[in-house]
């Protein structure tokens, strides 16, 4: 098979109007795919295109496609010049762009309010969303009558598997993170503290930012991120290999027998979490009050029950619960609206993490504000 040679463009007596263009080399899509060769051709067939009436010789070029007969025709202004000479075979190509004319799409109307559009349509969409969301939980809601009605024939096997998935399987990082979150917040309100005295104060600190806000929205977090995903890809994947229509064939109800039971599992979990978060993070907080302030934990235990009152302890209780519904509800309106696709499916998980995060937040947002003047 013969080496393509690069193409190239010569210009007889600086290109001026009479003067000859010779092309040479093979005008083929693997010769001009290079970005350098193609940005070369195209200035120099944009200088012979000023040139005038030149006169272009094509005869030596070694082989040619439509791709290079398509940039001398765009350079000729859509039509033949009056002197051409070609080599034999190049002239079909050339008699076909003839006959195809140029193409000239329909001018397209500029749409100053744009954006009033797309404004409209991102409500729709979060009314769409709110809409299924809000259908969602009262489908959970009648499932739950369902079950508390007849709690023999409920899905206990899939209520206690959430639970060891979302509950006991996430004992390890929200362990390493709170103590972590402790340790930091420890150390860097002791510094802080101590500039003004008031180093005993740092239990009142840790005791009320860690239980009633920092334990319940770092838990929730982290099962959002970790089994709010896992949710939407079990949905989705189920979705996807056609399960989901399966079970409505064999009359089997989505709500009762997957969506309730993850509702209800992180209603049971997320509290639980939140203690063992909660705990965590004050033993973490207890390790640097020791080490940056000295402070025992006997006296760290001691002052905790006086400087939190259990209306904090009750809410933080709360949250949890509150949160996990929210999260496993947004979990699993978005792995139903899957389309049977991997795009989708990615999609969607990642979508449904990121709202997730954000009603959790929302929802901190309103207990603070709804239980601003208990627990002081």
């Amino acid at each position: 098979m013969p080496i393509a040679q690069e193409p190239s463009l010569t210009f007889q007596s600086g290109a001026t109007p009479g003067d000859t263009v010779t092309a040479d080399g093979t005008w083929q899509v693997h010769a001009l795919a290079h970005r350098k060769v193609m940005k070369a051709l195209s200035a120099k067939l944009d200088q012979a295109h000023g040139s005038g009436e030149a006169q272009w010789d094509l005869s030596a070029i070694d082989s040619m496609d439509h791709i290079g007969a398509q940039m001398f025709w765009k350079a000729w202004g859509y039509k033949r010049p009056a002197s051409l000479k070609l080599a034999p075979g190049q002239e079909e190509f050339f008699k076909r762009l003839e006959a195809t004319g140029k193409l000239e799409l329909p001018p397209q109307r500029k749409q100053h309010m744009g954006w009033i559009t797309t404004l409209g349509g991102g409500i729709l969409h979060f009314f769409e969303h709110l809409r299924g969301f809000v259908k969602l939980i009262g489908q959970v809601t009648q499932d739950l009558w369902r079950f508390l009605k007849s709690p023999i024939r409920g899905p206990w096997k899939e209520i206690s598997a959430n639970i060891f998935h979302a509950g006991f399987q996430a004992l390890g990082i929200t362990a390493l993170v709170g103590f972590l979150i402790g340790v930091v917040l420890s150390y860097l309100s002791a510094q802080q503290l101590r500039n003004f005295g008031g180093d005993i104060y740092l239990v009142n600190l840790l005791g009320m930012s860690i239980i009633r806000e920092l334990g319940p929205l770092l838990a929730a977090i982290l099962v959002a991120g970790r089994s709010g995903s896992s949710i939407t890809a079990q949905l989705g994947v189920m979705r996807v290999t056609e399960e989901l229509d399966a079970m409505l064939v064999m009359g089997i109800s989505h709500g009762f027998r997957l969506v309730m039971p993850k509702v209800f599992a992180l209603a049971i979990s997320m509290p639980l979490l939140v203690i063992w978060t909660d705990t965590m993070a004050l033993i973490g907080g207890m390790v640097a009050a020791k080490i940056e302030l000295n402070l025992s934990a006997r006296y760290f235990i001691q002052k905790l029950p006086d400087a939190v009152p259990l209306a904090n302890y009750m809410i933080g209780l709360g949250k949890g619960a509150v949160f996990g519904m929210l999260i496993a509800l947004v979990s699993c309106h978005f792995g139903l609206r899957i389309q049977p696709n991997t795009e989708s499916l990615g999609r969607g998980t990642t979508t449904s993490v990121v709202t997730a995060i954000t009603v959790v937040i929302l929802a901190d947002a309103v207990f603070a504000i709804v239980f601003n003047g208990v627990g002081f």
